[in-house]
């Protein structure tokens, strides 16, 4: 699997963090920035982790801000793109199992790394369930042709 990860400057120690846990779990990643903790604008960095996860160049991604929430509502204005919010594990489970999610995001200044990393372990790791989900999945697809 390929991740592409990234974050503003709110979220960057917890985006250094995960892509630790990435390489321990041996997962290939690359980072979108930001670098450092100088203030960015994160829709810049939410739209191209967005767009090389929904151009096929990487399977799925992660976002983190302060909040989660800015880079959420960035990355789904990308087609394509089904970025979930999660603060705990089992919203992380059921984004993937029942939504398809393809992109995760996360809010350093609302969760600790240890929570961090269960999140984004069961993230990774749950499937996508298919079956009547997938109806669901292709009918929140449709709405980006309205």
């Amino acid at each position: 699997m390929k991740i592409a990860i990234g974050s503003d400057h709110g979220g960057f120690r917890l985006k250094e963090e995960i892509k630790a846990l990435l390489t321990e779990l041996k997962v290939d990643s690359h980072d979108f920035g930001t670098y450092t903790t100088d203030s960015v604008d994160y829709p810049d960095i939410s739209r191209q982790v967005a767009e090389s996860v929904a151009g096929g160049e990487y399977e799925r991604g992660i976002i983190v801000c302060g909040t989660g929430i800015g880079v959420s509502i960035a990355a789904n204005k990308i087609k394509g793109i089904r970025a979930a919010l999660c603060h705990d594990v089992f919203s992380a489970q059921m984004s993937r199992e029942h939504n398809d999610a393809n992109i995760l995001t996360l809010g350093e200044r609302v969760i600790g790394s240890g929570l961090a990393r269960m999140i984004v372990e069961v993230w990774l790791k749950t499937k996508f369930a298919g079956g009547r989900h997938a109806c669901r999945v292709d009918k929140i697809m449709e709405l980006e042709k309205v």
